[in-house]
């Protein structure tokens, strides 16, 4: 079944996904919380795959759910110590701030996010996310977050590595989100791994928020 954009405080966004081939059960999952002055936004990719995959990242998903810190290093440690008994999780983490158009984000282990500018004379026109090796719940690298400003109409994914690099690139980024998130999982998913998506656009508070 084809899913339905969602807005959530000057977001637009979308999932694609699909589980390892054979298997009804994902080991993949995302998080939107709105937030009083933006949006938390996860992409959770579980160790491995089936129902211990999934049991450890929908705990992390729970921890992001009900966590009243959202420092996003406070919020990576959270999630190691509440998934110490867990196969562990591979995580992108985002906080999008839109009264300042900032968001920060943080990456550890095999996931990836890039924002796609959608003035073609922005330079530069891709910038990715900086992820950190290991496994939140079982090894935990130092870690950093980035910031970058969003400008209404920038397109931003966030997927787990059951979609094979390179991801972005020169996307058309006035197509509707959901074709784009379904053609970036048809195009990149691997089935031999469970795979999921996250395509957000930047409405900001102008003209497209409307």
């Amino acid at each position: 079944m084809p899913w339905r954009s969602h807005r959530t405080q000057g977001l637009e966004w979308v999932i694609a996904e699909a589980p390892f081939k054979g298997e009804t059960t994902s080991g993949d999952s995302y998080l939107v919380r709105e937030l009083p002055d933006g949006v938390l936004i996860a992409v959770i990719d579980g160790v491995g795959h089936g129902a211990e995959a999934a049991r450890a990242s929908q705990r992390a998903i729970e921890v992001l759910r009900t966590s009243e810190e959202l420092d996003l290093i406070a919020l990576v440690r959270r999630c190691h110590h509440a998934l110490l008994d867990t196969r562990g999780v591979a995580m992108s983490l985002a906080l999008l701030n839109d009264a300042t158009d900032m968001m920060s984000w943080v990456g550890v282990g095999n996931v990836a996010g890039h924002v796609l500018r959608f003035d073609a004379s922005a330079m530069p026109h891709r910038e990715v996310m900086l992820t950190r090796g290991g496994t939140i719940g079982l090894r935990l690298p130092m870690l950093m977050a980035s910031t970058t400003e969003l400008n209404p109409g920038d397109v931003f994914l966030l997927a787990t590595d059951g979609l094979q690099p390179p991801l972005a690139g020169r996307l058309p980024l006035d197509t509707p989100l959901q074709t784009l998130a379904d053609e970036l999982l048809k195009k990149h998913g691997r089935d031999t791994d469970d795979a999921l998506v996250l395509v957000g656009r930047y409405l900001g508070t102008g003209e497209l928020a409307t």
